[in-house]
């Protein structure tokens, strides 16, 4: 029971010492180490069309720059020229819904790739029929089959609802 519990609190100290190593904020971990809250509580910024305002803005750290217009944007946007609306508008999303919408070429790719398995299978195919299988057997001759059909009618082969039953034998013919 001893060595059952010493190897219990070894793995948790395996698994959350892994995970603490890596922590620079004062968040304690399990056994006293710190995790960095910043990793782990604040959402990422991703444009998505389905989702069109993130949490959070694109740009994170501000120049002086963009403090100022920012502190500008505070006042009256009458006063704010076309650039600078659009500048306050980069710096809250990276992507207008145009430019999400906006066809990509991946397209081609896709396609290029498509083909290019869709060659080498008839390639492999072409190899196959010249050097693997071998000549095509007699049985498939148009002559063998009429042979095989006329016996078959013979010996009147399914007679109630198969291959018999579709032939005319007083007319010598298939019944239409």
């Amino acid at each position: 029971m001893l060595a059952t519990r010493v190897l219990s609190l070894v793995g948790r100290r395996a698994i959350s010492s892994s995970v603490c190593a890596r922590a620079h904020a004062p968040v304690p971990c399990v056994l006293g180490s710190v995790v960095k809250t910043e990793d782990y509580a604040l959402p990422s910024y991703v444009d998505r069309r389905d989702y069109p305002l993130p949490d959070v803005s694109h740009v994170k750290n501000l120049s002086a720059s963009q403090k100022a217009l920012k502190e500008k944007e505070k006042a009256a946007w009458s006063t704010l020229s076309l650039d600078e609306k659009v500048e306050l508008y980069r710096i809250k999303f990276n992507e207008s819904f145009a430019e999400m919408n906006r066809g990509t070429n991946e397209w081609k790719t896709v396609v290029g790739a498509a083909m290019f398995f869709i060659g080498f299978t008839a390639l492999v195919l072409i190899w196959e029929k010249r050097y693997v299988y071998g000549p095509v057997p007699h049985t498939f001759d148009e002559d063998w089959v009429a042979m095989q059909t006329k016996r078959m009618l013979d010996m009147k082969v399914s007679p109630v609802q198969g291959f018999s039953a579709k032939w005319d034998y007083d007319k010598n013919e298939w019944k239409k």
